[in-house]
């Protein structure tokens, strides 16, 4: 594949996930992580019409809990994730379309509290690999900035 129909992102992007009303989230670009991770909880899951759902709250802008947001996403599984530190986690995987700068993928979803950590989202491998993206990490918000998130929300 040619260098030229890849995209370059920064270690650091803003994203918008539309289905799950989320029209900005910072997300760290992680090369070291396979799979992407969303924050979430408050988590349930329910069934309808044989289809299971998952319910989450998210505090989409980082480093303000004063904004909560719940989503809504079809669950199409659970998988174990093993995390930089060494630690085990069952997490529930969503599909859902991101949007980071002209590009749009469905992009596979772990629900984990990251309520300790700097970056509500995380970027892994799979997304990246799908989006063509390649990462300088000497570099930021090559996609975009987005000024002042939180009014994004504002009801």
């Amino acid at each position: 594949m040619s260098q030229k129909s890849k995209t370059v992102i920064g270690w650091e992007e803003w994203c918008s996930l539309p289905d799950l009303g989320l029209p900005a989230i910072k997300a760290k670009i992680d090369t070291g992580a396979k799979t992407s991770a969303l924050h979430a909880y408050d988590i349930k899951t329910h069934t309808q019409d044989n289809v299971e759902y998952i319910t989450f709250k998210i505090h989409p802008v980082q480093g303000n809990n004063a904004i909560e947001h719940e989503c809504t996403a079809i669950l199409i599984g659970q998988r174990v994730i093993t995390s930089s530190n060494g630690e085990r986690e069952n997490r529930y995987v969503i599909v859902t379309p991101m949007v980071c700068g002209a590009k749009t993928i469905k992009a596979e979803l772990t629900l984990t509290s990251r309520h300790k950590m700097a970056f509500r989202m995380l970027l892994g491998r799979e997304a990246l690999k799908k989006a063509k993206f390649v990462v300088d990490s000497s570099k930021a918000f090559t996609q975009g900035k987005v000024k002042n998130a939180a009014s994004l929300y504002k009801k």
